[in-house]
């Protein structure tokens, strides 16, 4: 890479929510940032507050489910900064709802944003990145890459296989000796603008499941990840407790979510049926990296802080820690 200041970035779904919170924590080092996304308002927005920061930006409008687009993207920012040092696939979307009242067209729009555009950024990325020998993917995973929740089940899939075509590049790169790494960062539940445009069918107006952390915990994470060679980063104790919880009381964890599941996922002030949702199209106005629930959420991270730095033990004593806590939870609802 080129050291640690001047490094070039490309952050997909940037203009918003968490790609919001990264540009600006690479910026702080200087980088030089590709912002993609689909609204040139928000991404100009994004692009002053890097430059302010000390970064260089570059502005890319696009759809990341157009695999064309994206190709064109990465050349791009090539010619304006130089070869991409870190990509980060973040760009998302989903649709609240259950299962039997979704259509095939929101479940493929879902799994072609979530999921291929992930594939899109990584092609891209790699293209580039092999014949260097040089570069790091980073893939903006959550803890539901590993434990399913009821209303979400075209994003939980999405990141299901996120995290399954990452384990077998993995394996690829392994193979071909590269130096090329790929790594996951797993998020808890955050305070983005995201549940104020989501699809959605609930009753109610969409949340993060609490515990809820603030973007910058996790934006400070993929910056920290992307100088070192981890395979896989959790953040926040609620992310060891889904995927340690998911190991030893799958169905326990079923019976528990499908008990609390629905009403966890809904404040109680009924949703505005009129209002705009962003999976077909941008949602316009001046979002940014937070979303409505800064009075809720944790703006720093204990278990992360440990596992920076005792990663070892601090994996090991919290997933411990969880694994019982979630055991015992659900066994309770049981």
């Amino acid at each position: 890479m080129n050291g640690t200041s001047g490094r070039v970035v490309v952050i997909t779904g940037a203009s918003a929510g968490l790609g919001r919170a990264t540009a600006r924590a690479f910026a702080r080092e200087g980088a030089h940032i590709g912002l993609f996304a689909r609204n040139r308002e928000r991404l100009e927005a994004a692009r002053e507050e890097v430059e302010r920061l000390g970064g260089k930006a570059l502005v890319l409008v696009g759809d990341v489910a157009d695999a064309r687009r994206v190709e064109e993207a990465a050349d791009e920012v090539e010619r304006e900064f130089g070869p991409i040092d870190v990509w980060v696939n973040n760009a998302m979307t989903s649709v609240f709802s259950s299962f039997k009242e979704m259509t095939a067209e929101e479940f493929r729009r879902v799994t072609e944003v979530t999921y291929l555009g992930a594939v899109h950024g990584t092609m891209a990325a790699l293209k580039r990145m092999l014949p260097r020998n040089r570069g790091m993917v980073i893939q903006v995973g959550s803890a539901l890459s590993d434990r399913s929740i009821p209303l979400q089940s075209a994003y939980c899939g999405a990141k299901h296989g996120m995290r399954g075509f990452t384990d077998s590049i993995r394996c690829e790169l392994i193979h071909e000796k590269s130096r090329v790494h790929l790594t996951m960062v797993q998020l808890p539940a955050m305070n983005t603008p995201q549940f104020d445009w989501v699809e959605s069918r609930l009753p109610n107006r969409p949340q993060p499941v609490p515990p809820i952390y603030q973007p910058e915990v996790a934006a400070d994470t993929i910056v920290w990840a992307s100088h070192r060679r981890r395979r896989e980063i959790y953040v926040g104790l609620p992310t060891l407790k889904a995927m340690w919880g998911n190991k030893v009381a799958r169905g326990l964890l079923d019976l528990y979510l499908g008990l609390t599941g629905y009403k966890s996922q809904q404040t109680d002030e009924p949703e505005r049926p009129d209002r705009a949702a962003n999976l077909w199209e941008s949602v316009p106005g001046p979002y940014g990296a937070h979303g409505r629930f800064d009075a809720r959420s944790k703006g720093f991270s204990t278990q992360v802080w440990l596992s920076q730095r005792k990663w070892g033990l601090g994996a090991l004593v919290a997933g411990t820690i969880a694994a019982a806590a979630v055991f015992s939870a659900a066994r309770r609802k049981g």
